[in-house]
C-alpha cells in the first residue's frame, strides 16, 4: 500500500510563510527598487537611466547605498503578512483538493495558487505595493515629500483617501493571481516528479531552491506586462490613466510592445532568487514546526 502524503496545518503554513517573506525581502529588495525605477522611467520623457547598471550607479551616487533600500519599510511591512496569507490560503485550499492519497496534481495546484494569489492581492499586496511605488517615485522628485513609512501613509490617505492605497487593484489581482497560479503549478509538478511514488520523500533545500527558481522564471515570462501596467497604475502619475485597459493601450500607443517588458532583467534576477529563497525557508521552517508543534 502506498503511503499517504502528510497535510500541512494551515497555522504552520501562515507562520512559516510570514517568516520566509520577511527574510526574503531584506535580501532581494535592491533588485525590486531598480526594476521599479526602470518601469517608471517612461520613454515619453527623456529617459534618466540607460539600463540596470546606470540606475544603480546614479542612485548610489546621489543617495548612497541606502538609496537602493528606499521604500523597504513599506514592502517589509507587507511581505510578512503577504507570504503568510499566500501559504496559508494555499494550504487550506490544497488540503481540500488533494486526492485520497494526499497528492495534489499540477492543475489543482494551479487553482490553489490562483486562489492564494487573488487573496494576497486584495488583502495585502495592492495597498502595500501602491505605497512602495509612491515612495520610490517620490525620490525622483526635486523635493521629496514623504519622510518615512507612517508619514507617507498618512499623507496618501489624507490627500487621496483609502482609495489612494488601492490604485491598480485589477492589475494587481491579475498579476498576483497569475503569478501564484504559475509558481505553485510548476512547483507542484516538479515536486511530484521528484518524489515519484513516495509522497513523503524529503527534498534537499538546494533542490527546493532550484525548483523555486524555475517556477519564478516561468512566472516572470508569463506576466511581466501585467507587472509593468500595475506599476504605472500605482505611480505618482497614475491620474493619466482612466483604467487598467486605458493604461495598457497608452503604453502600446506611445511606447510600443517592448515597453511591456521593461525591467524584465532585474525582475528575472529578483524573482528567481525571491521564489527560491521563500520556498527554501518555508519548507525548512515547516520541518522545524512539525517537530515542536504537533497537530496530528
Amino acid at each position: 500500500m502506498k503511503s499517504k502524503a502528510k497535510l500541512t496545518h494551515p497555522g504552520k503554513a501562515i507562520l512559516a510563510g510570514g517568516i520566509a517573506g520577511g527574510i526574503e525581502i531584506c535580501i532581494t529588495f535592491p533588485t525590486e527598487y531598480v526594476k521599479t525605477q526602470l518601469q517608471l522611467d517612461e520613454k515619453a520623457n527623456p529617459p534618466r537611466y540607460r539600463g540596470v547598471t546606470d540606475c544603480v550607479s546614479q542612485t548610489v551616487r546621489h543617495h548612497g547605498v541606502k538609496g537602493l533600500y528606499r521604500g523597504l519599510s513599506s514592502l517589509l511591512y507587507g511581505s510578512i503578512p503577504k507570504s503568510a496569507v499566500r501559504f496559508g490560503v494555499f494550504e487550506i485550499l490544497s488540503n481540500q483538493m488533494k486526492d485520497e492519497a494526499g497528492k495534489l496534481n499540477s492543475t489543482r495546484g494551479l487553482v490553489c495558487g490562483l486562489g492564494a494569489g487573488v487573496m494576497e492581492a486584495v488583502l495585502i499586496v495592492c495597498p502595500m505595493e501602491t505605497i512602495k511605488v509612491k515612495f520610490i517615485h517620490d525620490q525622483t522628485s526635486a523635493n521629496p515629500k514623504y519622510r518615512g513609512f507612517f508619514h507617507g501613509v498618512r499623507e496618501i490617505v489624507r490627500t487621496q483617501g483609502i482609495r489612494g492605497t488601492y490604485q491598480g487593484l485589477t492589475a494587481t489581482v491579475l498579476k498576483q493571481g497569475s503569478n501564484q497560479a504559475i509558481r505553485f503549478s510548476v512547483m507542484t509538478s516538479l515536486r511530484n516528479w521528484y518524489k515519484g511514488d513516495n509522497p513523503n520523500k524529503s527534498i534537499n533545500p538546494i533542490i527546493t531552491g532550484a525548483f523555486g527558481a524555475i517556477a519564478g522564471a516561468a512566472s516572470v515570462f508569463g506576466n511581466t506586462p501585467l507587472d509593468v501596467i500595475k506599476t504605472r497604475m500605482q505611480g505618482l502619475e497614475a491620474h493619466k490613466y482612466k483604467s487598467t485597459m486605458d493604461c495598457a493601450m497608452k503604453i502600446m500607443q506611445h511606447e510600443g510592445p517592448a515597453a511591456f517588458y521593461k525591467g524584465t532583467v532585474p525582475r528575472l534576477g529578483r524573482v528567481c532568487l525571491d521564489v527560491a529563497i521563500v520556498f527554501i525557508i518555508y519548507e525548512e521552517v515547516v520541518k522545524v514546526l512539525n517537530k515542536v508543534w504537533k497537530t496530528e
